[in-house]
């Protein structure tokens, strides 16, 4: 399957490439046989990213950490609502949904034409072409009185604070009651893409322009959000990093670089 995406679009290969990469490896932190189904189908050079030893285990820590977020949710309600932003290729659905879970996928139209080629939509599994900003998605969503969980992962870093702080507040309103898992990043990341060690193998490479040390920024930007709990990136196998997880062990590097796994609740 021949694939011509650019900018935030093709950031969605990075983490099927990381997936698929660690489901190959010894001890897999996640395994994601979809991915490495997906990967063999996609006409894409992912080559390129095979040097990218830190970026492969930054996502399959924050798949291992979602996933069993996710699932804990999914345990206290098993008929749930999630709603997947900027889903790009993630399999989770697939892999964690439940056949009683209301799921939706929402994303750009391109990067869901490509998820069409290996996801068919049903009555629990809908897709939703819309940017995350054009917030007439809320309209298309029914979560049919169920309990609710948004997901944001490799997502809000891309946008500027600005943009976040008025969406954050509407979700919240549109959503009370409900909850959301965002991951967040450092602020040494931003404006610095270039030094990535895999969105700088992109032909048009997007640039980081939020992140922050303190989680707690979030609940600021409305009084409706609350940070109920956080699991940081860094607590997990800096040893498959190299030099690079000796560097980030140092609480200056941490406070500055460190990714994270908020969980937010809605009022």
């Amino acid at each position: 399957m021949d694939t011509k995406l650019t900018g935030i679009p093709e950031t969605m290969l990075i983490p099927l490439w990381a997936r698929a990469a660690e489901t190959g490896g010894a001890a897999p932190l996640v395994r994601d046989e979809k991915a490495v189904e997906m990967l063999s189908r996609i006409d894409y050079d992912f080559s390129k990213f095979r040097s990218a030893r830190f970026s492969q285990l930054g996502v399959a820590v924050r798949t291992m950490l979602l996933d069993r977020a996710v699932r804990t949710f999914l345990d206290e309600h098993p008929g749930a609502c999630v709603i997947n932003l900027g889903a790009g290729l993630d399999t989770r659905h697939a892999r964690i949904g439940g056949a009683n879970v209301l799921w939706y996928e929402l994303d750009l139209p391109e990067a869901l034409d490509v998820r069409r080629r290996f996801f068919a939509e049903n009555g629990r599994y809908r897709f939703l072409a819309k940017s995350v900003f054009d917030i007439s998605w809320f309209d298309d969503v029914d979560t049919e009185g169920r309990e609710t969980l948004l997901i944001a992962e490799g997502l809000f870093m891309y946008f500027e604070e600005r943009e976040l702080k008025p969406l954050f507040a509407r979700i919240a309103e549109r959503f009370s009651g409900g909850r959301m898992l965002v991951e967040v990043q450092g602020p040494g990341i931003v404006g610095k893409s270039r030094r990535h060690d895999s969105l700088s193998r992109l032909h048009n490479a997007p640039e980081f322009k939020w992140g922050t040390s303190d989680s707690r920024d979030l609940t600021r930007w409305s009084p409706s959000i609350e940070l109920a709990e956080e699991w940081r990136f860094f607590d997990h196998r800096l040893d498959r990093a190299g030099m690079l997880g000796l560097l980030m062990r140092l609480p200056f590097m941490r406070k500055k670089y460190e990714p994270r796994i908020v969980l937010l609740r809605f009022k």
